[in-house]
């Protein structure tokens, strides 16, 4: 294998796939990406194209996974490519499940035959706890999945596991909670809510309307905890992490924290649909990150409130200059 460390990332163009390959180029890493076939466009890495060499591959086609991983034969893989968008596994469990579960005991299956002593991560998610029996959820909490997006999620981490105790393999399976950024996909509610205050103080729209104010989710930044991937594949022995902030907040929280990022009062603005509004939940999803902090050293650098003045900031700027062009 080469001197230089050399990292694959699937999953390149989205927005933790960016975060971490800025972070490896950072520390010296060759990085390659794995892009779908015919993509245009990095995506939320396209600042990057002239740093990272690409492969095209599909998450369907297991082979040009194990391709991808025999051509650039990396020390590090980070297997992020994944649907993230969780209503749309109702839509196609089959595909969700092949795209999950199946593209991820494909890249585990080529680390295994090349027998190069490759390093893995792969990000399971919090929805793998489901109705879970308690809050925060650690790493040792049941897990009572509900939705065919967390089952394969599920059905990946439990592989990452197995194949670690009977092959040796060095793959470690991060749950991550909720973590985002100004690169996370319009769809979800927190670039809603950003993209929506944002617009409301340039005076493009009067009010922001969403569904459940009260669900709880445990926000951090994501290139925190691509930095706890990082130093997840750091360690001798592989293993599982839960990667939170630990600190739960509600939607409305996040939208208050964001109007005020414009001196603007939520409730003058904020409308709920109740057509969106969801059942509540009975378990706050909020992780422990004990283990975490403790055996990596983590520490997330980003707040709660420096994350969503990042987002708001960079919804402004864009709609600015959108609205001048």
């Amino acid at each position: 294998m080469p001197d230089r460390q050399t990292a694959l990332i699937t999953g390149i163009t989205g927005q933790d796939g960016s975060f971490l390959a800025e972070l490896l180029l950072e520390k010296g890493y060759s990085v390659s990406g794995l892009v779908r076939r015919g993509e245009a466009t990095l995506g939320s890495a396209e600042h990057l194209r002239e740093h990272v060499q690409t492969l095209e591959g599909e998450l369907l086609e297991p082979q040009t996974l194990r391709d991808a991983i025999a051509s650039v034969r990396p020390h590090e893989i980070y297997h992020l490519a994944a649907p993230s968008f969780v209503p749309d596994s109702w839509e196609r469990p089959g595909e969700s499940f092949a795209a999950i579960a199946g593209g991820c005991a494909a890249v585990l299956e080529a680390v295994r035959a090349s027998d190069e002593g490759m390093r893995v991560f792969v990000p399971a998610s919090a929805m793998i706890f489901g109705e879970a029996p308690e809050s925060p959820q650690r790493e040792s909490t049941p897990c009572r999945p509900r939705s065919p997006y967390a089952i394969a999620k599920l059905a990946a981490h439990e592989l990452v596991g197995v194949l670690r105790e009977r092959h040796g393999l060095h793959a470690s399976s991060g749950i991550l909670y909720n973590h985002e950024s100004e690169r996370r996909p319009e769809q979800f509610v927190t670039r809603r809510i950003s993209r929506g205050v944002a617009a409301i103080s340039l005076g493009l729209q009067r009010e922001l309307t969403l569904g459940s104010l009260q669900a709880v989710r445990d926000w951090s930044f994501a290139g925190d905890i691509m930095q706890a991937a990082w130093l997840m594949l750091q360690q001798e022995r592989a293993d599982d992490y839960v990667l939170a902030s630990g600190v739960g907040h509600t939607v409305a929280d996040f939208a208050r924290a964001a109007f005020a990022c414009v001196g603007l009062e939520a409730e003058r603005h904020l409308r709920v649909d109740v057509q969106l509004v969801r059942p509540a939940e009975r378990t706050p999803s909020v992780g422990d990150p004990s283990k975490a902090r403790g055996r990596l050293g983590w520490r997330p650098r980003v707040s709660f409130e420096q994350l969503v003045a990042r987002m708001v900031e960079a919804d402004v700027n864009a709609l600015r200059a959108a609205s001048t062009a």
